[in-house]
């Protein structure tokens, strides 16, 4: 196995850790954001406040998203899996 093979498969590891995080990351990221507009907008200094509504969007995105993350890391793993062969002899 080459020094190659091996960052290939270290940055295709990462892009698809990134691709899986992204839409809940995002959705996350959205709430906060709509939610500080209306902490800001009202004048409300909670800090707690946000944390529910991200926690709620982020369980959501598991929910749809769910199932397409898993087949994206299951396809990784199979592709990983199934090169074995290739990358040692």
């Amino acid at each position: 196995m080459t020094p190659e093979t091996v960052m290939t498969i270290g940055r295709q590891a990462l892009e698809v850790m990134m691709l899986v995080s992204a839409p809940m990351l995002l959705s996350a990221l959205a709430a906060g954001l709509l939610v500080s507009i209306f902490q800001a907008a009202t004048q409300i200094n909670e800090m707690t406040l946000s944390f529910i509504p991200k926690l709620v969007v982020a369980f959501i995105s598991m929910v749809v998203f769910g199932p397409w993350m898993i087949e994206q890391l299951v396809d990784f793993t199979r592709r990983l899996i199934t090169s074995i062969p290739q990358l040692v002899g």
